[in-house]
C-alpha cells in the first residue's frame, strides 16, 4: 500500500486535529493553495489564501512590518513568518502557511535564485525554515511547495520529522520592528 500524496495527508492531519489552514504566498503564487484545494474535501479546512507577489501586498494585506520589509527585506524569516502568521489573523485559520523567496532563473534583491523561506504560525508555535533549493523555476516553486507541507507536518506530528533540518520553535515571538 502506497502512502497518501502530501497534500492529502497534510488536510488528513489538519481534521484529524479539527483545525482549518490559510495560505501566503509569494514566490510559489498559488501552488500550494492549488495543491491543497485540488483535494477533494479541502473546503472543510482550507480557509483560503493571499499571493502577495510584490512588497505593497504583504504589508497592506497581510500587515507585515514596513521596517521588517525594509530591514530584513522580502526573502527572510523574519518575512515568512510574519506572511504566515498574518495570513492566519487575517483568515481566521487555525494554521497559516508561507512561501516567500526567489524562484530564479536570476537571482533578486541581493538573493541568488533559490533562496526560499518558509514558514508555519499557529496559536501556540511557528516554525521557520531556510532553504537554498537548485534546479530551474518551475522546481524550484515545487520544491518550495513540497518543503512548506511537509514543515506542517513536522510541527502537527512531530514524529514524521525525518530530521532534515531545524524547526525553529518562535512560539509566537514579536518580529523585530512590530
Amino acid at each position: 500500500m502506497t502512502a497518501a500524496p502530501l497534500p492529502g495527508r497534510v488536510l488528513a492531519a489538519l481534521q484529524d486535529h479539527g483545525h482549518t489552514i490559510a495560505v501566503a504566498e509569494s514566490l510559489t503564487g498559488g501552488l500550494v493553495a492549488a495543491a491543497l484545494t485540488d483535494v477533494p474535501g479541502a473546503s472543510a479546512t482550507v480557509r483560503g489564501g493571499v499571493v502577495a507577489y510584490v512588497d505593497e501586498v504583504k504589508a497592506g494585506v497581510l500587515g507585515i512590518p514596513g521596517r521588517v520589509l525594509e530591514e530584513d527585506g522580502a526573502v527572510s524569516r523574519a518575512c515568512a513568518v510574519a506572511m504566515a502568521q498574518g495570513v492566519r489573523d487575517l483568515l481566521g485559520a487555525d494554521w497559516g502557511l508561507a512561501t516567500t523567496g526567489v524562484a530564479g532563473p536570476g537571482p533578486s534583491g541581493g538573493k541568488a535564485a533559490g533562496s526560499v523561506h518558509i514558514a508555519v504560525a499557529g496559536e501556540q508555535r511557528s516554525a521557520h525554515r531556510a532553504l537554498t533549493l537548485r534546479g530551474t523555476r518551475t522546481q524550484v516553486r515545487a520544491d518550495a511547495v513540497t518543503a512548506v507541507l511537509e514543515l506542517l507536518l513536522e510541527v502537527l506530528v512531530p514524529h514524521l520529522s525525518g530530521g532534515r533540518g531545524t524547526v525553529e520553535d518562535h512560539s509566537r515571538q514579536p518580529l523585530p520592528g512590530s
